[in-house]
């Protein structure tokens, strides 16, 4: 699941990306242009709701690969 929140006073949106505790097994990271496709930035971590999540910051209006 990926979530998007405008966080209005810096002109920013977060978005987080979510995915069950256990599936797919092993470490999982969001990779992208805005992290310079860098593995090791943004891993998913465990919560207490049995999922795992990253969440970055980006400008609005950003285009995400």
């Amino acid at each position: 699941m990926v979530k998007t929140t405008k966080i209005p006073r810096d002109g920013m949106i977060r978005v987080t990306f979510t995915l069950p505790a256990g599936e797919p097994d092993g470490r999982v990271s969001v990779v992208g242009d805005f992290n310079d496709w860098d593995p090791f930035a943004h891993p998913l971590r465990r919560r207490a709701n049995q999922t795992r999540s990253a969440s970055v910051t980006v400008p609005a209006g950003s285009t995400l690969r």
